[in-house]
């Protein structure tokens, strides 16, 4: 299988850089990229020799049940966490072993939106979408603009003025979302967009993912067990089954694999009906 065109099951790839293209100026750009990639917890494998790779403009969703590693993944991309083994390349920069200092830069690029949507609980929804536009030399109008912008891109305008304790879940998460895109990051990292949200928010979410993503085309990559968000948005797919990767390539090939586990995780999720929203 070529390392450029990942379909179905896949090989292990060495922890040891790709060799550079005949015509670079052709090939595809892995704005992030796991090199053998492994991490344990207490003796627990968590990321066992984890390779793949994303390439900018593109929208990866990495699926695999519980406990699988997906947001530790995520986590290694941000810098939170550090891997005991292999390497992690985000945009084109090998950030293993990196202090914080040298993250702050990587994170004004790549910004990830958590499960809890993480708001300031003393700040209004306005102030927590304009807050990393703060130290910026914009100025204030200018500020309140994009602010505007994104809220109504978001579909939020109608609370910028309440605290995120009045808020439903689906809410803080379209806020957070909001926030995200406020200093105008090259990539998102969405952990479970939809989980907590009832059937109908949650197809909501989807289509404001999926809004954004024809709109912008930033490198995106989206934690989810819920395999109706993960057709809508999914350029490629990594499936994480027991600390590696049992699947890395497009939805349609992993929709029609032969593996039974990924066909018996497919039957599981479609037991529950998908829902379309019209924005």
């Amino acid at each position: 299988m070529s390392e450029n065109e990942p379909t179905g099951k896949i090989d292990r790839l060495s922890s040891e850089p790709p060799a550079k293209p005949a015509n670079p100026a052709t090939a595809p750009e892995h704005y992030i990229e796991f090199l053998g990639v492994s991490k344990a917890f207490d003796g627990h494998v968590v990321l066992d020799n984890v390779s793949f790779h994303v390439e900018r403009g593109q929208t990866a969703v990495i699926m695999g049940r519980s406990g699988a590693g997906k947001s530790v993944t995520l986590k290694h991309i941000m810098g939170f966490l550090e891997p005991d083994a292999g390497r992690v390349i985000v945009a084109g920069q090998d950030i293993t072993g990196w202090q914080e200092y040298q993250l702050a830069a990587i994170r004004r690029r790549v910004t990830m939106v958590f499960q809890s949507g993480a708001l300031f609980d003393s700040l209004t929804v306005g102030e927590n979408i304009a807050f990393p536009l703060t130290e910026t030399d914009l100025p204030q109008e200018q500020i309140d603009a994009r602010v505007t912008e994104l809220a109504q891109m978001l579909e939020v305008e109608d609370s910028l003025d309440r605290l995120p304790s009045d808020l439903s879940t689906g809410t803080k998460r379209a806020v957070a979302i909001a926030r995200a895109l406020a200093q105008d990051p090259e990539a998102i990292l969405y952990d479970e967009p939809t989980t907590m949200v009832d059937p109908l928010m949650a197809a909501h979410m989807g289509d404001l993912i999926l809004k954004l993503k024809q709109k912008f085309r930033k490198t995106s990559i989206v934690v989810t067990h819920d395999t109706h968000l993960a057709r809508k948005l999914a350029d490629i797919v990594v499936f994480l089954q027991n600390g590696k990767i049992s699947f890395f390539g497009p939805w349609k090939d992993f929709e029609t694999s032969t593996d039974p586990f990924l066909h018996n995780f497919l039957e599981q999720d479609a037991l529950i009906p998908a829902l379309d929203v019209t924005l």
